[in-house]
Order: C-alpha cells, then structure tokens, then sequence
C-alpha cells in the first residue's frame, strides 16, 4: 500500500486531505509543522509528500532544503500545497526540488489524485 505523509499546520487540510486519501486506501500520517514533518519522513518513510508552504517553526522551503541534503529523503517526492498567488513561492519550491505542487484550496479530489499518480510514475 502507498504511504504518504501531510505536512500542514491548517487541521481543516489534514484532515480532509487524510480522509480522503484513506479512502483510496493509503496510508496517512500528518505532521503539524516542518520540524515534525522531518522526523516522521525518517521514521514513517513515505512514498511520497503532501508539504505545505507556509507553516509555523519550519517552513516548507526549509524541510525542501533539509531533504535536498539528506540522500535517503531526497528520494522522495514531494507535491506542494500552494494556494492562489504564490507563483514565486512555487518557483523557489521547484529550484528546492519540488516535483509538483497543488493548489490548496482546490477541492476535487479527483485532480489531487492525478497529480500524485503523475509525480510517482515520473520517479
């Protein structure tokens, strides 16, 4: 079974994103902020990431810098939660190695779904 892990600060989004996500059968872990993020993507070891740009303690930018310097995390891909206007946010989170990034406040799933199954037959 796939794994993923949801680093996101907003409860709303980790648990509609969690939800969902196990109802296709995938195992969920959420972390509430980067520093927490880091340690359970050692621990949990997902497939792939849902990160959330904007958080508390250790931003996103910050867990892509971390994972970019550790080769066992590098391999793991990563989609970014943006929402509207954060174009320059999501071009920094690229050069960051980001494999993709969706936009948050997009709720048909369907799209979310799309866009991991594109960044995990791309590995």
């Amino acid at each position: 079974d796939m794994k993923i892990l949801i680093i996101e600060d907003d409860k709303f989004f980790q648990k509609f994103y969690s939800t969902k996500l196990q109802e296709k059968k995938v195992e969920v872990q959420v972390a509430s902020d980067g520093e927490e993020g880091l340690i359970k993507m050692r621990d949990f070891k997902p497939d792939l990431i849902l990160l959330d740009l904007i958080m508390p303690k250790v931003d996103g930018f910050a867990v892509l810098t971390s994972r970019a310097q550790d080769e066992n995390l590098k391999k793991i891909p990563v989609i970014v939660f943006s929402t509207l206007g954060q174009e320059k946010d999501i071009e920094t989170a690229q050069e960051l190695g980001a494999n993709g990034y969706i936009n948050k406040g997009f709720f048909d799933f369907n799209t979310v779904i799309a866009k991991i199954n594109q960044v995990m037959s791309s590995r």
